[in-house]
């Protein structure tokens, strides 16, 4: 049964058109979905080199809500307000720290639901990936949730950052196994350890890469 379908019908519809596009268009392949708990909070992490990336983090899972934190220009029109906050999308603030964003990010996973995070924090111009923004790690050992890590290719070859159009490619999503509360707290050497949660995310990411993409 997928979460929330009768209580949140437009996501579910919106999910469901974007997932046909990217089949349609990029014939997208999604491995290891059973890697995404059935119930009970999560975050879902991914590379960034996108715009296409949220979407495709959305449409690849086919049973969950993944909630979005997203820099507040995007609610800058009056469809895109009325439209983000009833599909779960979080406005935030990315000129300052933002605490109130994350402190509704980490309410969400403490209520037993899934948040999507990009913790590079903004796209990659050459599809490479980065290191993660400092606030990820926080974020993730505030919520104290499993982590989902999960790998996207072909969208920096479709949409990369500063094309105006979409271009042909393959996109593919790969989840990974979780990485457990128990690693995240091993990986933080203090209380105040929250680059190496970052670190660890990012790691457990590359990892999913083919070699020449994860250098």
């Amino acid at each position: 049964m997928r979460e929330g379908l009768f209580r949140q019908p437009l996501y579910w519809l919106s999910r469901g058109t974007v997932y046909l596009g990217l089949l349609l268009k990029y014939r997208m392949r999604v491995t290891g979905r059973e890697h995404v708990p059935a119930k009970g909070g999560a975050v879902i992490a991914a590379n960034h080199c996108s715009y296409l990336d949220p979407p495709v983090m959305a449409g690849c899972n086919n049973r969950r809500i993944v909630h979005f934190l997203a820099r507040d220009t995007l609610f800058s029109n009056p469809v895109a307000r009325w439209f983000f906050p009833r599909v779960g999308v979080i406005a935030l603030d990315r000129t300052r720290g933002d605490l109130g964003a994350l402190k509704k990010a980490i309410a969400t996973l403490k209520e037993g639901k899934v948040v999507g995070l990009f913790p590079e924090g903004t796209r990659s111009p050459d599809g490479q990936m980065r290191e993660a923004k400092g606030g990820i790690g926080f974020l993730i050992a505030k919520g104290g949730v499993p982590v989902v890590p999960l790998y996207i290719s072909g969208t920096h070859q479709a949409f990369p950052k500063g094309s105006h159009r979409l271009q042909p490619s393959r996109i593919t999503a790969h989840f990974g196994p979780l990485i457990t509360l128990e690693e995240i707290r091993a990986a933080m050497p203090d209380k105040g350890g929250y680059e190496a949660v970052g670190a660890l995310v990012m790691q457990r990411i590359r990892e999913l890469a083919p070699p020449a993409a994860a250098e």
